[in-house]
């Protein structure tokens, strides 16, 4: 007969069995068919969860009425992007409209899929959020100048923020279900890029030559670090470090507790601009310049690892995908890359201009070119 003590244990046991399980599923059950903002998630690392097949072919490709310059995202099944023609296109995973959403102005940032809806930024300065599966406009915020650069969110686990930078110098926060703002942080001058989100703050650099540290609950400045010369694209977060290419041709990573830079590295002639955002997986830390590079450096020392030529200048963000790195440059040629020493391993040759990252998911590449398309790559 069993005693109360050892049923005691018993159940005590089965929960701990519980809470692992549980603690796994969180930790691992990141879905690989989604990819709902420009570099992946909150942090801006630029990682895929999703496999690639040895040999990508063309699926698909869908035309819009204008260039493309913003970023492919995806979410249950849906592939959505924005037009300079200024339309946001949904599509389904055949390539085939699924609704489409007119802005009034061109769109250059990407939009982000939060809980089934769609927010994305026009040249106009205005916010939309839009209903993932309908289009339908939910509601419009107005900020006072351009934005060009992705939104963000952030959740406190009662109501979810919506923050974007904006060439009105702030930074803009409002309530993601009803658009109301929360708040606005001002900067000294044009906010390009995204800001990552990591610890309950946003974090950018701008064109006034710092990286800033915001309080997303209050939208108060936590820290701001002078890191000498504007920074057009986004930057990358992990565990308590920065990694951020500037304008003036150096890549480098910034200790946020101690304000400072850790290392940096910069080629010895080109010193050309870093446009596109950093990726980061283990110990890498990829970047790629004007150049016609793509580099990838030890994270913790700066080392450089290994180069590898595109051929043509780069704006468009690196994407890793497990053991490869997807790169496209401004000639239009896609290619794949491994991570381990840079050689390339399969590429493609669009023939238009690609200035923004591809879309990883569920096994399939979307990438927007110049040439107005959209095109799918997959098996």
């Amino acid at each position: 007969m069993s005693t109360w003590l050892e049923t005691d244990n018993y159940m005590k046991q089965i929960q701990y069995i519980m809470f692992l399980t549980l603690l796994a599923i969180n930790t691992f059950a990141q879905p690989s068919d989604s990819w709902p903002s420009f570099r992946g998630d909150q942090n801006l690392t630029g990682v895929s969860k999703s496999l690639l097949p040895t040999s990508p072919k063309l699926l698909w490709t869908f035309e819009t009425a204008d260039n493309i310059k913003s970023a492919p995202v995806v979410a249950e099944g849906k592939i959505v992007i924005g037009s300079t023609d200024g339309i946001v296109y949904c599509l389904d995973s055949k390539g085939k409209l699924v609704w489409k959403f007119d802005t009034g102005n061109s769109i250059e940032a990407p939009a982000i899929i939060v809980k089934g809806i769609v927010y994305i930024g026009n040249l106009d300065g205005m916010l939309y959020a839009l209903d993932l599966k309908s289009g339908d406009k939910k509601w419009e915020y107005e900020c006072d100048n351009q934005i060009v650069g992705s939104a963000n969110w952030w959740t406190d686990g009662k109501s979810t923020s919506i923050f974007v930078g904006s060439y009105d110098y702030y930074l803009h926060c409002v309530d993601a279900e009803t658009g109301v703002v929360k708040w606005k942080y001002e900067s000294d001058n044009f906010i390009n890029g995204a800001a990552a989100c990591a610890n309950g703050k946003a974090l950018f650099g701008g064109c006034d030559g710092y990286l800033h540290i915001v309080n997303i609950a209050t939208g108060t400045l936590d820290k701001k670090i002078d890191v000498a010369t504007y920074v057009a694209g986004s930057i990358t977060v992990y565990n308590g470090k920065a990694y951020i290419g500037d304008y003036d041709g150096r890549f480098f990573q910034v200790d946020i507790e101690n304000e400072k830079t850790t290392w940096s590295w910069e080629h010895e002639t080109t010193k050309l601009q870093f446009i596109a955002s950093p990726a980061l997986l283990g110990n890498k830390v990829l970047a790629a310049n004007h150049n016609k590079f793509l580099y990838c450096f030890d994270k913790n020392s700066g080392e450089k690892l290994w180069e590898y030529n595109t051929g043509k200048h780069v704006e468009a963000s690196p994407v890793i995908v497990k053991d490869k790195v997807i790169v496209a440059n401004m000639r239009g040629d896609l290619a794949i890359v491994n991570l381990s020493d840079g050689k390339a391993v399969w590429n493609y040759e669009i023939g238009s201009q690609i200035i923004s990252n591809p879309a990883v998911a569920n096994g399939k590449i979307y990438v927007g070119a110049y040439d107005g398309n959209v095109y799918c790559f997959g098996k």
